[in-house]
C-alpha cells in the first residue's frame, strides 16, 4: 500500500510540475503507447504509420509549440502499459497519453490518467465502458456496440432467421454479443447458442465445427483485429461457405490490413464498421493513396482511428496554447469534423464518438478484396451508453 501512495503522491506532483515545465518550455509531448510486437502488432503498425502520416502532412507544431511525439512499445501486456503510462507522465511530463490497441491495456492506464488529470486518447480499444473508467479518457476509434447492433438490424431484415455467436472472450467480444442478440431477439431472431475464444491462441476449428453441426442460418462473428485471416482460413476449410451458412461480422474480421490473404471465401461476407478503405470520399481516396505511398500497406479501421486521434489533440492543443490538463481535456470534447470515415463528433457528455456505420459487403475491385459499403447509418452513438 505504501507503494501505491508513493505512486500515486509522484502522479499527482506530475500534474503540478507539469505546468510549470510547460511555462518554460516550446515543447510539448504527447506518449503514445501501442503494440508494436506481439499478437497485436498489427494495431500497433497501423496507427504507428498513421500517426507519421498526420505529422508529415500537418507539421508538428500546435498552439505556438513544438510538439513531441513519444512512441512505446506495450506488446500487448496491461503491466507493461501502466508502467510506460507512469513513465511518460512523471519523467516525460507529457500533455496527453494516446494509443492502446486493446481493452485491457486502456483500463490498466486509466486510473493513471485521473490521477495525473492527463487526458488521455483511446485510439483503438473498442469496449463500451472504457470512457467510464476515468473522466479524462476521449475516444476516436469505435465501440462494439455500435457495430453489433447494425449488423443485427441488417440481418433481420435480410432473411436471417437463426444464428450462432462467436466472440472473443474478453471486453469487446462480450459487448458484441450481448448487444447483437439483444436487437437480433428483439427483432424476432431465433440465437441458437452463444460461443466464445480465449484472446490468445484461439483454435477456431472445433467450434466452427459446432456451427456447421447447428446448421443456423447465419453465424455471427467478432474478432479482434489481427486474427481474422486465420479465421477466414478455417471457415473455408471446414466448409461452412458451402454448407450454406452465412457469414455476419463486425469489421474487424475482413479487416482491411489482412483482407487481400483471405482469397475467395471472403467474398460476399457482409459486415458492420465505420471505416473501409474503399469509402468513396475524396478526403479517404486521398488518404489511402497517402498512407499506402508513405507506408506500403493498405489503411484499416485501426489507422483511421490513429489519424483522427492526433487531429484530436492537435486541434485542441490550438485551442490551450499548448496548455494540458483540464483545459486540454475541454478542447477535445465537442470537435466536429469531417474524417476518412466520413463525419465524426467527440461527444461533449460521453467523450466518445458518434459516427456513421456501414453496412459492407466483400468485392472484388480491380484485382484486390475490398469492404464495399451499400448501406448506411447515420450518427450512431454508442448503445451501450443511451438510456
Amino acid at each position: 500500500m505504501s507503494t501505491r501512495r508513493h505512486h500515486l503522491a509522484l502522479l499527482a506532483a506530475a500534474a503540478l510540475a507539469a505546468g510549470g515545465a510547460m511555462a518554460q518550455s516550446d515543447t510539448v509531448k504527447i506518449g503514445v503507447i501501442l503494440p508494436m510486437t506481439g499478437p497485436s502488432a498489427s494495431t500497433g503498425r497501423q496507427i504507428d504509420a498513421a500517426i507519421k502520416l498526420w505529422l508529415a502532412q500537418n507539421g508538428v507544431r500546435a498552439g505556438g509549440r513544438k510538439v513531441e511525439v513519444l512512441v512505446k512499445d506495450d506488446a500487448g501486456v496491461a503491466d507493461t502499459t501502466r508502467r510506460l503510462a507512469q513513465e511518460l507522465v512523471v519523467n516525460d511530463k507529457v500533455v496527453a497519453l494516446a494509443g492502446f490497441g486493446l481493452t485491457p491495456l486502456a483500463l490498466a492506464t486509466a486510473p493513471i490518467a485521473t490521477q495525473s488529470k492527463t487526458p488521455m486518447l483511446v485510439m483503438a480499444a473498442a469496449t463500451s465502458s472504457i470512457t467510464e473508467a476515468s473522466p479524462y479518457i476521449v475516444r476516436s476509434s469505435f465501440t462494439l456496440p455500435q457495430a453489433a447492433v447494425s449488423i443485427a438490424e441488417w440481418a433481420a431484415k435480410n432473411k436471417v432467421k437463426k444464428v450462432v455467436t462467436l466472440v472473443t472472450d474478453y471486453g469487446p467480444g462480450n459487448d458484441a454479443e450481448k448487444f447483437f442478440v439483444s436487437q437480433f431477439q428483439l427483432n424476432g431472431g431465433n440465437v441458437l447458442d452463444k460461443l466464445r475464444t480465449p484472446l490468445r491462441g484461439a483454435d477456431f476449428a472445433p467450434v466452427l465445427q459446432k456451427v456447421r453441426d447447428l446448421a443456423p442460418d447465419a453465424l455471427f462473428v467478432f474478432l479482434p483485429s489481427g486474427q481474422g485471416a486465420q479465421f477466414m482460413k478455417q471457415f473455408g476449410e471446414r466448409g461452412l461457405d458451402k454448407a450454406g451458412i452465412r457469414l455476419i461480422a463486425t469489421g474487424d474480421v475482413t479487416d482491411d490490413d489482412q483482407l487481400n490473404d483471405m482469397g475467395d471465401v471472403a467474398l460476399g461476407v457482409v459486415t458492420s464498421h465505420h471505416y473501409s478503405a474503399a469509402h468513396p470520399s475524396a478526403m479517404n481516396r486521398k488518404f489511402v493513396a497517402d498512407f499506402q505511398a508513405a507506408a506500403k500497406f493498405r489503411p484499416n479501421f485501426m489507422a483511421v482511428g490513429g489519424w483522427d486521434g492526433m487531429r484530436v489533440i492537435f486541434k485542441a492543443l490550438d485551442t490551450t496554447k499548448g496548455a494540458g490538463g483540464d483545459a486540454l481535456l475541454a478542447a477535445m470534447k465537442g470537435q466536429l469534423f469531417e474524417s476518412p470515415r466520413g463525419q465524426v463528433l467527440i461527444d461533449a457528455q460521453t467523450r466518445d464518438i458518434v459516427q456513421d456505420i456501414y453496412i459492407r459487403k466483400v468485392e472484388r475491385k480491380d484485382g484486390q478484396l475490398y469492404n464495399v459499403e451499400f448501406d448506411v447509418q447515420k450518427s450512431v452513438k454508442d448503445p451501450g451508453k443511451l438510456k
